[in-house]
Formats: C-alpha cells, sequence, structure tokens
C-alpha cells in the first residue's frame, strides 16, 4: 500500500463537524465498549493514539453509513472483529 492511499481513510468521514463528533463517539466507545477497548489496546501497541482514535472513529462512521443504507443493527463484533 502506498503512502498516498495509506492516509485517505477517514476523508470520507462526512464534513469536519461530522467527522470530530465520530471522533469523540470513538472516544467514549473506547471508554465504555470492552470489545472496541481491547481493539483500540492492541491498535495502540503499534501506532500513536491520535491515528488509532481516528481509526475508530472511521469503523465507527462506516458502521453507521452501513446501518443506515441497510436498515440493520449495530454489530460491534461485525466492526471490531
Amino acid at each position: 500500500m502506498s503512502f498516498l492511499t495509506r492516509r485517505q481513510g477517514n476523508r470520507k468521514n462526512g464534513n469536519r463537524y461530522l467527522a470530530m463528533a465520530f471522533v469523540e463517539a470513538a472516544h467514549y466507545a473506547t471508554i465504555w465498549d470492552p470489545t472496541i477497548k481491547r481493539f483500540y489496546q492492541r491498535r495502540q501497541r503499534r501506532v500513536r493514539t491520535i491515528v488509532v482514535k481516528k481509526t475508530v472513529a472511521n469503523k465507527l462512521a462506516r458502521a453507521c453509513y452501513h446501518i443506515l443504507i441497510r436498515q440493520e443493527r449495530f454489530d460491534v463484533k461485525r466492526a471490531f472483529s
């Protein structure tokens, strides 16, 4: 994966206010949900904290998109396995 394509994952989280809301949701999700917390801690060993928070925010944004499109419930195991 090249440098340019690797860093474009968080670009499509909506506008900057929505992206900021997803980062805040990621912050609280890592505190309260054990599955997301485990994913966060596992990734944090390799990369910086802000990058991991953006990764969790991107996963939450993608999950939100699929929830709205497919009209199905959120499955944390599917999103963060």
